[in-house]
């Protein structure tokens, strides 16, 4: 079969089309023919080499999401069967015309969705699911500040925030795509480009903070942060590090934390997945939530489809097309 592999830790041109050997399903694992994988910004940190715990990224195919058609299944399968159109969590090995994965970490395609729409779910849903509602805690009435409110993440807190009850606030980098977060429900999108973000928000507040950029936003997001508020990261673009006042956290009982999914178990995905299913494939299939595909690249384009990934051009997603 044909994958994108890396071929070395470096920029978008490592990204190699190559003949590799197919997967052979372990039995609790369905063999999936990938229509379509969606691009991420965490696979342009593999690609590099700097994603935590990854290791040694040569030889590795890329892609954390894909949705396809089940071709095989392992001898202990349960659920599904051949010709069951699923969309798949992935550690790794989405950028490929068939990939194995775990039984529980496959949700069914939504009914009228097409497979590259269900290929942007994933990894996307599952993230903001988990650090949002389950470690952001956030309630309806509540109020959600979504930093890059643009991207894939950005647009999937964004609506599904507000599907559940909740009042958004956005950052975003130009006007357009701050048109875009509030077109999708933001009560308001600031460009940070043209006005600070705290002082746009300051008589506001908010409840709780998903930040994937860090660095000096780090004590921005906690002086919005109403009493008991929630600041979550799931990335630091701008720095690691950053300088906050702890005593003002304890005086206002503010939490910090954050998560990576990627190496997390694959009992811990399986949990995650069947509380997504239960929880926010109703509001897909009742058009609450709507995909946001912003380019389709051909498999062999993926160093294309990078290259646009790391320019932060695009609004929602990016999705290579595989098998069709």
């Amino acid at each position: 079969m044909q994958a994108i592999v890396v071929s070395q830790p470096g920029g978008p041109e490592v990204l190699r089309l190559q003949d590799v050997p197919p997967p052979q399903p372990a039995p609790n694992e369905v063999l999936v023919c990938v229509f379509a994988a969606g691009v991420n910004r965490p696979d342009v940190l593999l690609r590099q080499g700097k994603y935590g715990g990854a290791g040694d990224v040569t030889g590795l195919v890329p892609g954390l999401e894909i949705a396809g058609v089940v071709e095989q299944c392992g001898t202990a399968v349960t659920r599904w069967k051949p010709g069951d159109q699923v969309c798949a969590l992935l550690a790794a090995g989405g950028y490929a015309e068939c990939v194995a994965v775990d039984e529980r970490h496959c949700l069914p395609v939504p009914a009228g969705w097409r497979m590259t729409e269900a290929a942007a779910l994933p990894e996307t849903v599952f993230t903001v699911w988990h650090n949002v509602f389950q470690r952001g805690g956030l309630q309806a009435g509540e109020t959600l500040l979504v930093h890059g409110g643009s991207s894939g993440i950005g647009i999937t807190a964004i609506q599904l925030a507000k599907a559940r009850g909740a009042r958004v606030f956005a950052t975003a980098g130009s006007d357009e795509k701050c048109r875009a977060c509030e077109e999708l429900g933001a009560t308001r999108c600031i460009n940070y480009q043209t006005e600070d973000f705290e002082q746009a928000l300051q008589l506001e507040g908010v409840d709780v903070v998903l930040d994937m950029v860090g660095g000096d936003y780090t004590a921005q997001n906690l002086r919005l942060l109403k009493d008991d508020g929630r600041l979550v990261f799931i990335n630091a673009m701008r720095g690691a590090k950053a300088e906050f006042n702890a005593l003002e956290v304890m005086r206002r009982r503010l939490t910090i934390t954050g998560s990576t999914l990627r190496p997390r178990s694959a009992d811990f995905k399986a949990a995650l997945a069947a509380d997504v299913e239960q929880h926010v494939w109703p509001l897909l299939l009742n058009k609450q939530f709507k995909p946001v595909i912003y380019r389709k690249f051909a498999l062999a384009e993926a160093e294309l489809a990078h290259r646009l990934m790391e320019s932060s051009e695009h609004i929602g997603k990016i999705v290579l097309r595989v098998n069709s």
